[in-house]
């Protein structure tokens, strides 16, 4: 039951955090289109926010196995608190380059919250599963899926609460749900949840095993062939053909919520085995090499020009979600699956820090590709990067020997 309710508290706990997440993405994306500012120095203002992840998660997995889970949630919360209070210090007064200067060092504290609360709530998952792989992979599916259909609300939050109460108010009213989250963290958590013994060494941090080694590569490739064209390539697009902003905002918000719902529920897509790898990862394989051949089709119909052509990208793109969120939620369950119980905080940490460098990776190609053929380079950028996804998938073991690994 404690573990339940540890699971429980987490899980609400990076809900909130996840609703202020989306909700100020989009506060600061509506806030500064509406001031001027091009779509590609929008991109730019989240470059840190990506960037900042590639430390964080590292750090964070450390901290959380040598300090404990609970307390790093909270520093995250802590952040995200700061990191919303100094958006709402910037002065209108200021010019252009100081105000980008300041929304990217704040984006960038945002970032650094977001990857600390992430490893930390991923990495109580296993800490607190004992059901074997089958309540893992539940528990990681419902929790990835709903963390992201809540951040697809919080796309929808950020709109309202921008045009409801403005833009400085709706900063201070997330900032005091934050603060009331984590003061239930600091009393409902045990502090030793996830306490290990921590890596000594930065090489030690990074010697992984060879399967979590591949599934980061892998994570690399697969959340940037996402980000090439979800950024810059798809909103551009979707303005040249006359959709109000609010409604690209929108199409964004119900492609994430539903990219959401589809993750929560994959444990009943996909076919279980009793170890837990035997026929999970053929499954990655095959999802993976279904998105391949849809992101292909779509590059291809989108170069034909066809009539009505946003409409077609709009339901291949819906297409594209269902595929992509079976074979990430199935990559969430692997790392914790081939994580070592001892130390699945830094195996976590490690991980995500490859998928932040894959975010980061598809904003840069995303702004480059659109400046070069449109949509239709950033989808074939897409394609490339799935298929190397796929080749490292088809390395993945689909056993572990290690004794640490979590039995079924």
């Amino acid at each position: 039951m404690s573990a339940t309710r540890n699971y429980a508290v987490v899980t609400a706990s990076y809900w909130s955090f996840t609703l202020t997440d989306g909700a100020l993405r989009m506060l600061v994306l509506l806030h500064f289109y509406s001031l001027g500012y091009t779509p590609f120095m929008l991109a730019f203002l989240f470059l840190l926010y990506e960037s900042a992840g590639l430390f964080a998660n590292l750090g964070g997995g450390w901290l959380a196995a040598k300090f404990g889970i609970p307390r790093m949630l909270a520093v995250g919360l802590v952040l995200q608190i700061g990191g919303l209070l100094m958006l709402s210090a910037l002065d209108p007064g200021w010019g252009a380059t100081a105000s980008i200067a300041w929304v990217v060092a704040a984006q960038g504290v945002a970032g650094v919250a977001k990857d600390l609360t992430k490893t930390a709530s991923k990495s109580a998952i296993k800490a607190t599963s004992g059901g074997g792989a089958g309540q893992l992979f539940r528990w990681v599916a419902w929790f990835t899926g709903s963390k992201n259909a809540m951040k697809g609300f919080g796309f929808f939050v950020g709109g309202l609460l921008l045009q409801v109460v403005g833009f400085r108010p709706a900063l201070w009213l997330m900032a005091g749900m934050l603060a009331l989250v984590l003061a239930n963290v600091v009393l409902s958590l045990p502090r030793e949840l996830g306490k290990a013994k921590a890596s000594r060494s930065f090489r030690e941090l990074f010697a992984k095993s060879r399967a979590i080694n591949l599934l980061a590569a892998a994570r690399i490739f697969m959340f940037g062939s996402r980000d090439v064209w979800f950024v810059v390539g798809l909103p551009i697009f979707l303005y040249s053909y006359g959709w109000p902003y609010m409604h690209v905002a929108g199409f964004i918000a119900a492609w994430t919520i539903a990219y959401g719902a589809v993750q929560a529920v994959a444990p009943s897509i996909v076919t279980r085995s009793t170890d837990g790898l035997s026929r999970e990862v053929p499954a990655a394989r095959l999802w993976g090499g279904v998105l391949t051949a849809i992101t292909v089709t779509l590059a291809l119909v989108t170069a034909s020009g066809v009539a009505r052509l946003d409409l077609v990208v709009v339901v291949g793109l819906l297409i594209f979600g269902i595929a992509f969120a079976v074979i990430s939620s199935l990559h969430s369950y692997l790392i914790l699956a081939y994580a070592g119980s001892e130390k699945a905080a830094e195996d976590v940490g490690f991980y995500y820090a490859a998928n932040a460098a894959g975010r980061l990776t598809g904003i840069l190609f995303s702004g480059a590709l659109t400046q070069l053929g449109g949509l239709a380079a950033c989808l074939w950028g897409s394609a490339i990067m799935l298929t190397l996804c796929l080749v490292l998938t088809f390395m993945l073991p689909t056993a572990v020997t290690a004794p640490t690994h979590l039995p079924a």
